[in-house]
């Protein structure tokens, strides 16, 4: 079990990295693409709202070491290790895509999070 853990620490927290950096670069761009509107939403408020999201993405993030560790306790360890980026790049969209609705929500020109600015 050591093993197991060391492996998927080993390969999951240098891609938190990237998965923290696209969230970011969401964000960026968003807030960017609704300048000046978006620099007028800046708030002390909204510093705690997107603090507590970064949080909770990174709990979220975690939630890979789950699927992995079981998947390499099962007989396809290997076949896992060769396709886990897999799991990743699904994480990732699907991060991409909600930092993307709430950071619109938060930024955008329009009321809806479903509109594009």
């Amino acid at each position: 079990m050591k093993e197991i853990l060391t492996d998927a620490i080993g390969y999951w927290e240098p891609r938190r990295l990237l998965y923290n950096a696209a969230l970011v670069a969401v964000v960026l761009t968003v807030f960017l693409s609704n300048l000046p509107a978006s620099k007028g939403r800046l708030s002390f408020e909204l510093f705690q709202v997107l603090f507590l999201q970064a949080v909770l993405a990174n709990v979220a993030y975690c939630a890979a070491y789950v699927v992995d560790v079981v998947a390499q306790l099962s007989a396809f360890q290997s076949t896992w290790r060769r396709f886990r980026w897999m799991l990743l790049a699904i994480g990732l969209v699907f991060a991409v895509i909600l930092t993307r609705f709430f950071a619109l929500a938060a930024f955008a020109r329009t009321s809806s999070p479903f509109m594009s600015p």
